[in-house]
């Protein structure tokens, strides 16, 4: 931990994010708005963004959706059209993530965290890996990295795909790769607090192009005509010829389109998001560098991260710390989010309550920590270091 002298003293106002839409962005939407009779639904824009994130990324296909959740729901409607199964998933992740297991019918498959990435137990996952697993969803939690080589290796080798929710790690990269391009398939969050906001948003992206096609279908309502490929739309106009080909729908699916003011701000923001990261990874390294690591967690496996919160986690579970915290912190006016962006460990939360046994939440003893002994405050490019330096001073101060 770096010394400091400079004494606590009342922060500045210090919301979860602040400033995240800029004029520059505003502007562009203006722009747009200021044309002759503007095409306003998906467009042109929505594809020139698609490409752009694909590029940004490092894979050959996006799809934007309306939000992150609509990813996740998107990303498991399509597994589900290969029939049923188990899906891995973490304890700690948003809602979303299980509720779109659920809502396609796979039964989810809980475990518990790595307190140093707050991603999933390499471990457990490899260990929970069955005939009936059909895929492991894994969320890579507040910017840090949660893959390894083992997991990635020991995956391969059972032929279990991965996929990743990148929602809130949007830069971060693993073996010198962004997350996101892993996977069979990740899902991207635009929502304000993020990275990178369309206001709400999110994107679908792979490599697998008979997949990018199911997501293109499904994202509109699973009409064909949504499909860039062409064999494909004479096959169903060839096997349906009572039908007009402007309206076969493939599968039950969903209206998760976005709009052009959305893409429009996508372009924008895009445009300055690597440089906004690089401030918000050196804003956490001096966090981290100058948080008293006998009172607080400062060990996180930063190598590679990219963190839009500062994760505060006690070292111990001292419920009068954690209460001094939260009085601290609320008087100086810094909002925060205990149990993390999700709320903390998902087995506890009553959506769950019916599909797993009775105080299944106590087999998982990392997450339940940061559960009840975990925050995150928000980590904005703008942030001065002076403030950083006070905060840690304030929480160092707290007496336990």
């Amino acid at each position: 931990m770096t010394k400091t002298s400079r004494s606590p003293s009342k922060a500045r106002e210090w919301p979860l994010m602040r400033n995240n839409i800029a004029r520059a962005d505003l502007d562009a939407i203006v722009n747009l708005l200021q044309q002759d009779d503007p095409i306003l639904t998906q467009s042109k824009n929505v594809r020139a963004f698609e490409q752009e994130w694909s590029d940004w990324l490092g894979v050959r296909y996006s799809v934007l959706v309306n939000s992150g959740s609509s990813a996740n729901l998107l990303t498991m409607a399509a597994l589900r059209l290969a029939g049923p199964g188990e899906i891995i998933v973490p304890t700690l992740t948003w809602v979303s993530d299980i509720a779109s297991v659920l809502q396609c019918g796979f039964t989810p498959v809980f475990v518990d965290i790595d307190p140093r990435t707050l991603g999933m137990d390499t471990q457990q996952v490899l260990a929970k890996i069955t005939p009936r697993t059909r895929a492991v969803f894994l969320t890579h939690v507040l910017g840090y990295n949660a893959l390894n080589r083992e997991l990635l290796d020991g995956l391969a080798e059972r032929n279990v795909p991965l996929i990743e929710d990148v929602c809130e790690s949007h830069g971060a990269t693993f073996e010198g790769r962004k997350l996101g391009a892993f996977g069979l398939a990740s899902n991207f969050s635009f929502y304000y607090a993020h990275h990178l906001s369309t206001i709400e948003g999110g994107m679908v992206c792979t490599n697998d192009a008979k997949l990018y096609e199911t997501f293109r279908m499904l994202r509109s309502h699973g009409m064909v005509r949504e499909s860039s490929d062409e064999s494909l739309r004479a096959k169903y106009s060839a096997n349906y010829p009572d039908l007009n080909p402007d309206f076969i729908f493939a599968f039950p699916a969903y209206n998760f389109r976005s709009t052009e003011i959305n893409a429009v701000m996508g372009r924008s923001q895009l445009r300055r998001l690597d440089a906004n990261n690089e401030a918000r990874t050196l804003n956490l390294k001096t966090f981290l560098a100058n948080l008293d690591p006998d009172k607080y967690r400062t060990d996180f496996a930063t190598e590679g991260s990219c963190n839009y919160a500062f994760t505060l986690i006690l070292r111990e579970p001292n419920v009068a710390l954690r209460d001094r915290v939260m009085e601290s912190l609320r008087a100086n006016t810094i909002e925060f989010r205990r149990g993390t962006a999700g709320g903390g460990n998902q087995l506890r939360q009553p959506y769950l309550r019916p599909h797993v046994p009775e105080r299944e939440w106590e087999m998982y003893p990392n997450v339940d920590h940061v559960h009840f002994f975990g925050f995150y405050i928000g980590n904005y490019p703008d942030l001065a270091e002076d403030d950083i330096l006070r905060l840690c001073d304030l929480l160092n101060g707290l007496k336990g």
